[in-house]
C-alpha cells in the first residue's frame, strides 16, 4: 500500500471497504424503535399518575425505571441486541447514556471492583459531568457578570 496515494485513490479504496447503508432500511427502524421507547415512557407516566404520583414525581419514576430497565437489559446483553435493530432510536437520551455508562463497568468487571468496574463506568458519563459542570458555571459567569451592567 502507497502511503502517499492522491485524494482520489484514497476514495476509491474507501468506498471498496465502506459497506453500504440501506437508508430506505435504517431509518424507518431508528424512528419505529425510538418512538415504541418512548411510548413506553409515557404508558408508564401515566401508569404511575393513575397510582396517585403527582406529575413530577412521575416523571422521576419513569425516567429511574427506564434507567434501570435499560441497565438490566444492557446486563444481559439484550441491549445491543436491540440497538442492532434500532440504530440510532435506542439512543433515547435516557435509555442510551444508562447503556453506554453500564456497558464499560460489564466490560471491564474482571479487572476488579476498583480498577475494572470503578474506574471504567465512568468512561462516558465522566466527560459529560465535566463539560456539563463547566458549562454551567462558565454560564453563571456571563450570567453574573451581564447582570452587573
Amino acid at each position: 500500500m502507497d502511503i502517499n496515494m492522491s485524494k482520489t485513490q484514497y476514495a476509491q479504496m474507501y468506498s471498496e471497504a465502506s459497506e453500504k447503508t440501506k437508508w430506505y432500511i435504517t431509518i424507518p427502524k431508528a424512528f419505529v424503535i425510538g418512538g415504541l421507547i418512548c411510548t413506553l415512557g409515557e404508558l408508564l407516566l401515566n401508569a404511575y399518575s393513575r397510582y396517585g404520583l403527582s406529575e413530577k414525581n412521575s416523571g422521576i419514576a419513569v425516567s429511574v425505571t427506564l434507567i434501570l430497565l435499560s441497565a438490566v437489559l444492557t446486563g444481559l446483553g439484550l441491549y445491543d441486541k436491540l440497538a442492532k435493530h434500532g440504530g440510532a432510536g435506542t439512543l433515547v437520551p435516557i435509555t442510551g447514556f444508562a447503556n453506554s455508562v453500564v456497558a464499560p463497568a460489564i466490560e471491564f468487571k474482571t479487572e476488579g471492583l476498583v480498577l475494572g468496574l470503578g474506574a471504567k463506568i465512568f468512561i462516558i458519563c465522566g466527560p459529560v459531568i465535566l463539560y456539563g459542570t463547566l458549562a454551567s458555571v462558565i454560564y453563571g459567569v456571563v450570567y453574573y457578570i451581564c447582570g452587573l451592567f
